[in-house]
């Protein structure tokens, strides 16, 4: 046995069903993602205290539009890899399938001083890659917003806010 599946059913693609990812899971994926992202930079994790560490997230989610045949090869196969049926002609595992499009929203909170762009940038990249390979989603717009900063020194005085 080669672990190969063999040929997908002569079924077209709009009757075989739709797998959805609910906005929810997509937020708690990307709260995860960016909690990780932001432990890699220990000079600002000390600063924030343990209960505002997590990221909160909010996600809007739209299904993936289905794809149309537009061009076809010398095979009849269009460009998406399905023949003139509907029915995909390559195999799946060498694709990645696009089951939505997410625009999502992180509020964090860091510690000062820090480098604030690097972070906020390893958020948006590792939250975009993750999502993309986990969840099947494409992000469309991802911000990240910083919503407080938490300073060495107020913590030290037991101070709100540095004067």
């Amino acid at each position: 046995m080669t672990g190969e599946a063999g040929p997908r059913p002569g079924v077209p693609r709009r009757e075989r069903g739709a797998i959805t990812v609910a906005d929810r899971v997509v937020a708690k994926t990307a709260a995860r993602v960016a909690r990780e992202a932001l432990s890699r930079f220990t000079e600002s994790t000390g600063h924030v205290p343990p209960g505002r560490r997590t990221p909160h997230v909010t996600t809007s989610v739209r299904r993936a539009p289905e794809r149309e045949t537009q061009r076809r090869d010398t095979q009849g196969r269009d460009t998406q890899g399905r023949d003139t049926e509907g029915r995909d002609t390559e195999p799946a595992a060498g694709r990645q399938a696009v089951l939505g499009e997410a625009q999502v929203h992180i509020t964090v909170e860091l510690g000062y001083p820090s480098d604030i762009g690097a972070q906020c940038a390893a958020v948006r990249r590792e939250v975009t890659e993750r999502l993309r390979t986990w969840a099947g989603m494409e992000v469309s717009d991802l911000v990240v917003s910083v919503e407080r900063l938490h300073s060495v020194h107020a913590r030290r005085s037991g101070q709100e806010r540095v004067r």
